[in-house]
């Protein structure tokens, strides 16, 4: 169910309308857009009567929820959220680049990528400390000598970190050492791991899975929602078919689906989708043209040396010459991407 205050409705009258449903035994989601406020409810197992609602002050009007979700939809919030980070922000005007090494390797290898990052414009540096693997003969991470590179490297330039956590013990380090709390493809459905997230205080980045539909997708968000964390960034990162040229196929059909269900931003992976890294450059421009709010790039120093996903990496040149190109695009692409999702 759906609650919709009144324009003019006031803090206390909001406050009535939540502690009604906490009365109930249910959770009261409410999230403020620049018209009005919107109050969503979760925790039923069954229908809600609604009537009850209707009588409170300050209140417009209730709406049932048919959808299978119920807090990323664009019924509860019809503006688009912009999660902010700091002085930066994904889904904004700006186009976020999430650019770094696949894994921490070292000191050297992660302060190189960071600066040519720095000097990009890019506000946000990824790098994986605990990497979850196909082989558990590959390599897994730095573990501890990575967390302190990483707290240098936010410290030095300033960069927004994105990490992978893997368990409740890594989300701790993520909130101790870095900014945005990344969950990867093969746990976008652990579940227990996005409640975890979702009682976090720092945002989310949530990588689509490999056989993942939309909605499964989207519910995941909702987890992660449904514990209080509204600041929630989706990642399209390719899908598993029978195509063999690629390692995954990037479905940026799924760019506009989001924007025409959801108020969440959502950014593109060409690196893990292409799987070689003539493909990252090409399948960037598109994200970006088919309206994503910004992408996550795999960059090193030396790729033909990485230990981890080297084959897909941008070398540093590669990686300079790419956010010239996107820029112009997002400049080309800015009155289509900010027009308001038609239902």
């Amino acid at each position: 169910m759906l609650i919709v205050m009144k324009t003019n409705a006031t803090a206390y009258e909001i406050d009535a309308v939540v502690e009604a449903v906490h009365a109930m035994g249910l959770r009261a989601h409410p999230l403020a857009g620049p018209t009005r406020t919107a109050i969503g409810i979760t925790g039923n197992t069954g229908v809600i009567e609604g009537r009850g609602f209707e009588n409170l002050f300050g209140v417009a009007e209730v709406i049932r929820v048919t959808k299978p979700y119920k807090l990323i939809t664009l019924d509860l919030r019809p503006e688009k959220t912009i999660v902010r980070v700091g002085d930066a922000t994904i889904g904004g005007n700006e186009l976020a680049i999430i650019a770094g090494p696949c894994a921490i390797e070292s000191r050297e290898q992660a302060f190189a990528v960071a600066e040519v990052v720095n000097q990009s414009g890019a506000r946000f540096f990824r790098g994986g400390v605990c990497k979850p693997r196909t082989s558990p003969y590959t390599f897994q991470g730095l573990g501890e000598k990575g967390w302190t590179i990483i707290s240098e490297i936010r410290k030095r330039f300033g960069l927004k970190v994105v990490t992978e956590a893997l368990d409740d013990s890594s989300v701790a380090l993520v909130e101790q050492h870095c900014d945005v709390i990344q969950i990867g493809a093969r746990n976008m459905q652990n579940f227990s791991l996005l409640k975890r997230a979702g009682r976090s205080k720092l945002p989310v980045l949530l990588k689509r899975g490999m056989a993942a539909t939309l909605e499964e997708f989207l519910l995941a968000a909702e987890y992660i929602m449904a514990e209080g964390n509204y600041n929630v960034i989706l990642c399209e990162r390719g899908i598993r078919t029978f195509a063999q040229h690629t390692r995954s196929t990037l479905d940026l059909g799924v760019v506009p689906a989001i924007r025409r269900i959801s108020h969440l931003p959502v950014i593109v992976d060409p690196s893990h989708s292409g799987g070689v890294s003539y493909m990252v450059s090409p399948l960037a421009r598109a994200g970006v043209a088919a309206g994503a709010d910004g992408l996550m790039v795999e960059v090193h120093n030396q790729p033909e040396a990485a230990l981890s996903d080297g084959a897909q990496a941008l070398t540093l040149a590669e990686y300079a010459q790419l956010i010239k190109e996107l820029q112009a695009i997002h400049e080309l692409t800015a009155p289509s991407r900010d027009a308001p999702a038609q239902n």
